[in-house]
């Protein structure tokens, strides 16, 4: 069924305008996208190929230019303005956690970055940096792939620490598996940045392993 042959009223534009963007689907905000679909299908079914393609929006977050334009009716230009769309709506959230977001607890800090880190399928070693206040000055990225002690190299995190003038760290990593179990590499690694952060004056508060929707604290486990 193409668009044209959809009632004015049913569309997703029309809808966006009459009753607000809350009230439209994925598939819908999708489509309004996307704009046009092609003389076989309309641009809602080729949305809803999309988000089967993507398992809806699980897998969208980390979607390629490549993946995204192997889907039939799907360019270039149709792939530049979805993964845009997604990058913007990263950002928003970044901004909005950011504006005086205080970890006051394990919970806190998994919560900060659960989203982000449950879905990746690699292993993502992220490190919080941290005013005086617990607030977050900034967030990066420092190791992708297994952990180590020997790969996770304590000057990189904290040379970013000297560069924010941060009073604190806070380290999280991801278990593509799903299970926050911490390992032995998990504990050995903690405990250097422990010993590290005590030589330097920067204090490493806590070491979180994020699951699926679940996390372990290797401070609440007494390794710090």
């Amino acid at each position: 069924m193409l668009m044209r042959e959809y009632r004015k009223e049913e569309r997703p534009r029309e809808r966006f305008l009459q009753d607000g963007p809350e009230s439209l689907s994925d598939q819908e905000l999708f489509a309004l996208l996307l704009r046009t679909g092609t003389k076989e299908e309309s641009v809602l079914q080729m949305a809803n190929r999309l988000l089967d393609a993507f398992e809806e929006l699980r897998l969208l977050k980390e979607a390629s230019i490549e993946e995204l334009t192997a889907i039939k009716g799907i360019g270039e230009a149709k792939a530049i303005q979805l993964l845009a769309a997604v990058e913007l709506g990263r950002r928003i959230h970044r901004v909005n956690s950011q504006e005086r977001y205080v970890i006051r607890s394990p919970e806190d800090g998994a919560k900060y970055c659960m989203e982000d880190m449950r879905f990746l399928t690699q292993e993502h070693f992220v490190c919080l940096y941290l005013n005086t206040k617990n607030q977050v000055l900034h967030k990066r990225t420092i190791f992708i792939g297994s952990l180590n002690a020997s790969i996770v190299h304590p000057r990189e995190i904290f040379k970013e620490a000297f560069r924010r003038s941060a009073a604190s760290i806070i380290c999280l990593h991801n278990h593509p598996s799903g299970s926050p179990d911490p390992s032995k590499e998990d504990i050995e690694v903690t405990k250097r940045l422990v010993e590290c952060g005590k030589i330097i004056g920067i204090d490493l508060l806590d070491h979180i392993i994020i699951g699926e929707h679940k996390y372990v604290s290797l401070k609440e486990k007494g390794y710090l």
